[in-house]
């Protein structure tokens, strides 16, 4: 195996073309092709697959060039340090599913690194996409929560994907809402109350099972539900259409704004916000420092 092979494959993998790879690589389409299979002969391991619309990643193939993708990086930082005597920026990714506090953990961590010696990268996305992050090595960490519904089925995932859940916290659960929503000043909010107000909840596309929902208690049977695909639309229907969602309670008015609330629910559930990482890497310097911004949001749980 050579380093050459593994950016061919990463190249492969970049394009979903042959061709357009072996153009990109400035070589010929049978040359890439050859390499492609003394690859994956050597290795024992079927990389692509083939269909009408182009080429694309076996499950072995995608944690493959995951691999690849750290051990050619590696190589272009030795490159350009010691050859080139450059100085390439260090990354970091960090993927999550839609909590504001682990946006602000980012954004100071951006703060205290800086962009000059540094590329960051934050993907707030679907909860199985959190997990694919991680394990094809697109993020370095991941963000989501485990309860006593979604701990079994998530669990094992991590385990297949070899992945590793560590919890940072335990929270109860909050109704989050406008601060003109009907129910904004009870002190307490019970299901049924929420009966005649749309729940509104994150949009999860092919994996959208009970299981990968960002909100708990996702199998109640709510009376009227709407779905959407970011933060931003979730907050602008809490104020035109008196929608709520169930969160964490953990509340960040710098990004979200003062106009929102975060009210009991009344419910004995809870909810494990925690991390995955893969279980062979160890966490980079940055990570470690990112976890400490998220680990700050502990003492701002609601109790």
């Amino acid at each position: 195996m050579t380093l050459t092979q593994l950016k061919y494959a990463i190249e492969v993998a970049n394009a979903g073309s042959i061709n357009k790879a072996a153009g990109n690589l400035f070589i010929t389409q049978p040359s890439l092709s050859s390499a492609i299979a003394e690859l994956e002969a050597e290795i024992g391991i079927k990389l692509f697959s083939r269909n009408n619309r182009g080429i694309f990643l076996t499950p072995a193939g995608s944690e493959f060039v995951g691999y690849a993708r750290q051990v050619v990086e590696q190589f272009n930082l030795i490159e350009a340090k010691y050859i080139s005597n450059q100085n390439l920026k260090k990354k970091f990714s960090v993927s999550m599913q839609h909590y504001t506090f682990a946006v602000s953990a980012f954004v100071n961590l951006v703060k205290q690194f800086g962009m000059d010696e540094y590329e960051f990268a934050v993907n707030e996305t679907k909860t199985y996409d959190v997990i694919n992050d991680v394990k094809t090595f697109k993020s370095e960490i991941g963000i989501l929560y485990l309860n006593d519904f979604n701990k079994n089925i998530l669990t094992k995932l991590f385990k297949d994907s070899n992945l590793l859940f560590t919890p940072l916290m335990e929270c109860s659960i909050y109704v989050y809402l406008y601060e003109d929503h009907p129910l904004a000043n009870h002190d307490k909010i019970k299901m049924e109350e929420l009966m005649d107000y749309p729940c509104l909840s994150f949009e999860q596309g092919e994996y959208n099972s009970f299981y990968f929902a960002e909100e708990v208690l996702s199998t109640y049977e709510y009376h009227r539900l709407i779905k959407a695909n970011d933060r931003a639309t979730l907050l602008n229907l809490m104020v035109g259409l008196n929608g709520y969602t169930l969160c964490s309670g953990i509340i960040c008015e710098e990004l979200n704004g003062e106009k929102y609330k975060a009210i009991k629910l009344d419910s004995n559930e809870k909810m494990t916000i925690g991390y995955i990482i893969r279980k062979d890497i160890s966490i980079s310097e940055l990570g470690k420092k990112y976890l400490e911004e998220v680990a700050k949001f502990k003492d701002k749980t609601l109790e």
